[in-house]
């Protein structure tokens, strides 16, 4: 048999699955095909939970949208919470919040990017940075750093712990807070909880260095691995602000293709529909979108840290401007496309957060009291908004009875579906083809998974045909009938 002939037939080919994949939040799994050579014939990221929020919030009134999705997840729940919020500020008539709403829902905002980045990297990341690929696998964990880099372990808890302080005095709780809503925010930050935070800034922006040298350090220790690990040459998507800079909170979306040049521009949250589209896929839950104008073959994209900080002209902070002109200059004139800089992206946005926020508190206006407003009545309603992996798409339809009748979720995972299934082949392709696969070979897979810093949970929301099936067994175990979504049958 050729081949090609036991490609066409898996049946023939030795599968390995690594389920679940480690230390990201969700549920997920990785499929690899070798032959009798341990060759890789194919390689697949599957999401295997559904979780179905844009059928189940239809029917519900508008109002409650806000609360509702955040509960996709408990890791970035403030983005979902401020992007339903900025959708639904368009169906209240709030073409623009007051100046003490938009402060305190940035400085939620800016709390989310900055402890969420610090989860990602010290806690789920830095075990393969600090301790190898394929160290130990009881000891490539927060525990083995906590023991191995006692420091950097702490420093990454409490940059963490500021973080989420910034959540629950905007919020009202670290996690599935309630402080935005439609229109506005339902309260502003005292003079206490501004002093609270501001107290704390220092050390943080001082971390926040420290982090960023770090990754720094190890890139330029091992510049070869990191630049080929996983590297395949994508277009990139992300929110820009009016001026061009970085802006997480609000802007107008902007994409590059591989090698830098514009493919579109300045177009308004509202028309996104314009310039993206969605692919389904029956092996995953997870939908595929696409730049329109390129087609669903060569229209996909990177989205997060790394885009966002090679897609704006400049950040607006200086530390974080002069840390992003150093990793610029690793690839003078050319685009990064090497998933492992994505921790050096993200570390530079986690200290661009800590800027941001000493702005933030600096300004009287946080204390204000003006904070909601509304104007006339629409119908729909779209909030874009960067989530600390990526570009976030919310958009609303809402009837004349306030309840919601539409509701399309685009997250950041779903983004980088196309960008992580191609960057594990090719790590596939160097590591383990032809190799017998040992756990740390195996963990290379998901070191690049990792890179991207995935939300299993948030991006599982298909389209069209959902591939379930359901096994009817007996006492003994045995399969006496499957049955597929669409009725068919086959015998056990």
């Amino acid at each position: 048999m050729t081949d090609l002939e036991k490609a066409a037939d898996p049946s023939k080919l030795r599968r390995i699955a690594i389920e679940p994949v480690s230390r990201v939040e969700g549920h997920g799994k990785v499929t690899i095909l070798l032959d009798d050579q341990n060759r890789v014939h194919q390689v697949r990221l599957h999401i295997v939970e559904f979780r179905g929020f844009e059928r189940f919030i239809q029917g519900r009134p508008y109002w409650e949208v806000p609360v509702m999705v955040q509960r996709l997840c408990g890791i970035c729940p403030v983005s979902h919470h401020l992007a339903a919020s900025k959708a639904l500020d368009r169906v209240v008539g709030a073409r623009r919040v007051t100046r003490t709403a938009e402060l305190v829902r940035r400085l939620m905002h800016y709390g989310q990017i900055l402890q969420s980045h610090a989860l990602h990297f010290y806690h789920l990341s830095s075990p393969d940075l600090l301790l190898g690929f394929e160290s130990e696998p009881e000891r490539r964990n927060v525990v083995g750093v906590l023991a191995a880099y006692p420091d950097i372990a702490r420093q990454g808890v409490m940059l963490r712990k500021f973080g989420q302080e910034a959540i629950r005095i905007t919020a009202g709780k670290r996690v599935h807070g309630t402080g935005s809503i439609p229109g506005g925010v339902n309260k502003s930050v005292s003079a206490s909880e501004r002093d609270e935070l501001a107290r704390a800034l220092p050390q943080v922006l001082e971390w926040a260095r420290l982090g960023v040298r770090m990754v720094a350090e190890l890139h330029a220790k091992n510049r070869d691995t990191y630049e080929r690990f996983g590297t395949v040459r994508s277009s990139l998507l992300s929110l820009v602000g009016r001026d061009g800079k970085l802006d997480l909170y609000d802007g107008v979306l902007r994409a590059r293709d591989a090698d830098g040049a514009i493919i579109f521009d300045g177009v308004e949250p509202d028309d996104y529909h314009a310039q993206l589209r969605e692919n389904v896929r029956s092996w995953s839950y997870m939908k595929f979108p696409f730049i329109r104008s390129r087609g669903a073959e060569t229209g996909w994209y990177k989205v997060g840290p790394l885009a966002r900080i090679q897609n704006c002209d400049a950040i607006g902070t200086p530390l974080a401007e002069t840390a992003r002109q150093e990793l610029m200059a690793t690839s003078p004139g050319a685009l990064i496309h090497a998933p492992l800089l994505f921790h050096w992206a993200r570390m530079i946005e986690l200290l661009h957060a800590a800027e941001v926020i000493g702005g933030l508190l600096d300004d009287p206006d946080l204390q204000g009291h003006d904070l909601t407003t509304s104007g006339p009545r629409a119908t729909s309603g779209v909030g874009i908004i960067e989530a600390p992996r990526g570009t976030l798409i919310h958009h609303y339809e809402v009837d004349s009875q306030d309840l919601v009748t539409m509701c399309n979720l685009i997250v950041s995972t779903t983004h980088n579906n196309q960008a992580m299934n191609e960057a594990i082949r090719q790590v596939a392709r160097e590591y383990l083809d032809g190799h017998e696969p040992t756990e740390g070979l195996l963990n290379h897979i998901e070191v690049a998974i990792r890179a991207f810093d995935p939300c299993l949970s948030c991006a599982t929301h298909a389209l069209g045909k959902m591939p379930l099936w359901v096994e009817i067994v007996d006492a003994r175990g045995d399969v006496l009938q499957r049955l597929t979504r669409d009725g068919e049958r086959s015998p056990g």
